[in-house]
């Protein structure tokens, strides 16, 4: 019993024991907000990813891609339908997306992925993506297409009409100079080519896009208020040009496709480079059709698939892997597919934990030399203690005590602390960004609105337990130091 309150008095009467425990509940606090931050951002992540890519893809070897995709996904149903929400097919290719931005054309290459809208929809939450389905354009209950929206199709008929004065304007200044007997001089080549895509404005497009919106948008700080704006390069219901290579023997295809929407997943890597077509029009321009007993048979290079629950997914890839030769097909889950990046970021949060746990041992090497100061200003008292009867054990059981108790309180209130700050984690960015006048978290660079933040209450325990043991095996050495003084020795010069 002396023991217990020997430990209770010393935590309540010396400062020097709060700043042990600032510093173990600072460490652990770092930790959990850290791991929570990290977690929440992995979390965001794999969704986003899992969401683009589907549960489990089936890519062919080929970019000319395998025939027959109906007859496949006919394949998949039959082999594991009980385990799929559902099946798509696409084309994925590399190319160039060009449009016009002042005089000139702007290229940026991209990938090109044909799908079809409602079957894309099955295997993946697209529809969460597309702006107009954010901005509340398009209601959530309608189906995907590749219809442009209302507000799309009036900014594509004010362009004809402008494009039609201007062509008026055009043909009066042309009408002036032949009756100056200039007739002879030619059109300037930009003009010409100006003339002839404005005779095509209003023409059906074959060719139907969803955009990432980082292709057609740029942020710039703005002059006058120096606060981040987006401005727009293109928008829904221009036409841009796309430049890719034909299947079988590669040649060079160009087309004129019309953009229907923009999407924004808060991936960069797929909203700065990923573009979706019409599959059936890419599926054309690539000649990716042949005909095949009297009916026309299309390719694909991707077939998509969304499980019921994704820990089925070992057992339907061992059943798709016997019946996909490996010599055409490549199965994997959508995290072997990104496998690089997620284990980027499984290696970067490990090093983060590693460093931010010297914290912590950083505060246990406080304690050693804190507990070393006790020993040596308690001579006195642990010579009375053992002239009185106390044993060796029972007085290095007061320090192993004393630093299982320090470690128990920081840990606690480490814990609380850091739940704490989780919890009002955007309240507090919110405020430190009012009070420097600069934005900490800005969505252009993280493309999260608020900071994602995941408590996992395993690593809660880990980080408190690991916390007191460090705490714990810091009072050991001081405690056996205790425990070894003798009482005559320590009572000598009293």
């Amino acid at each position: 019993m002396y023991k217990l309150l020997l430990c209770q008095r010393y935590l309540r009467t010396r400062y020097i024991a709060l700043a042990s425990i600032i510093s173990v509940t600072l460490g652990v606090a770092t930790m959990i907000v850290v791991n929570s931050v990290m977690a929440g951002f992995g979390s965001e992540m794999r969704d986003r990813i899992q969401g683009i890519l589907s549960d489990i893809i089936i890519d062919t070897r080929s970019m000319n891609g395998e025939f027959d995709p109906e007859a496949k996904k006919e394949l998949i149903r039959k082999l594991v339908g009980k385990y799929i929400v559902g099946v798509t097919a696409t084309v994925e290719v590399h190319a160039i997306l060009s449009f016009k931005y002042g005089p000139d054309y702007v290229p940026h290459p991209i990938m090109l992925v044909g799908i079809e809208p409602q079957s894309k929809a099955d295997v993946g939450p697209l529809a969460d993506y597309l702006q107009s389905y954010q901005t509340g354009e398009r209601p959530s209950s309608e189906p995907l297409s590749w219809e442009l929206t209302p507000t799309a199709m009036e900014d594509r008929v004010k362009k004809a009409e402008n494009h039609r004065d201007m062509q008026r304007l055009r043909n009066e200044a042309r009408a002036h100079r032949e009756q100056d007997d200039l007739s002879m001089l030619p059109l300037d080549d930009e003009l010409a080519q100006d003339e002839k895509e404005e005779e095509e404005v209003g023409k059906p497009q074959a060719g139907r896009l969803f955009v990432g919106r980082n292709l057609t948008t740029f942020t710039q700080d703005d002059p006058q208020t120096h606060q981040p704006r987006t401005y727009e390069l293109i928008r829904p219901g221009d036409d841009v040009k796309i430049s890719t290579v034909s299947a079988g023997v590669p040649n060079p295809v160009h087309f004129e496709a019309t953009i229907v929407d923009t999407f924004k997943t808060g991936m960069s890597e797929y909203d700065s480079n990923l573009v979706y077509c019409n599959l059936e029009y890419l599926q054309f321009v690539r000649d990716m059709i042949r005909k095949q007993d009297g009916k026309d048979v299309s390719a694909f290079t991707s077939l998509q698939i969304k499980l019921k629950d994704y820990k089925d997914a070992p057992k339907v890839m061992e059943i798709l892997r016997a019946n996909f030769p490996a010599d055409n097909y490549v199965v994997k889950t959508w995290e072997q597919r990104q496998g690089p990046l997620l284990a980027a970021v499984d290696v970067e949060s490990s090093i983060l934990n590693i460093l931010l746990f010297l914290i912590i041992t950083v505060a246990g090497f406080g304690i050693l030399a804190i507990f070393f100061m006790i020993v040596v200003e308690k001579t006195r008292d642990i010579g009375i203690l053992k002239a009185l009867g106390a044993s060796s054990a029972g007085v290095m059981s007061i320090f192993l005590s004393y630093g299982l108790l320090l470690g128990v309180v920081g840990a606690g209130a480490g814990v609380i602390v850091g739940l704490l700050f989780v919890r009002y984690i955007n309240e507090i960015e919110a405020l430190i960004s009012f009070l420097t006048g600069r934005e900490v978290f800005p969505e252009t660079i993280y493309y999260f609105k608020d900071i994602p933040t995941h408590v996992e209450p395993l690593t809660v325990l880990w980080v408190s337990c690991g916390a007191v043991l460090i705490a714990v095996l810091a009072s050991v050495l001081p405690a056996r130091r205790a425990a070894q003084l003798r009482p005559v020795q320590a009572l000598r010069y009293e």
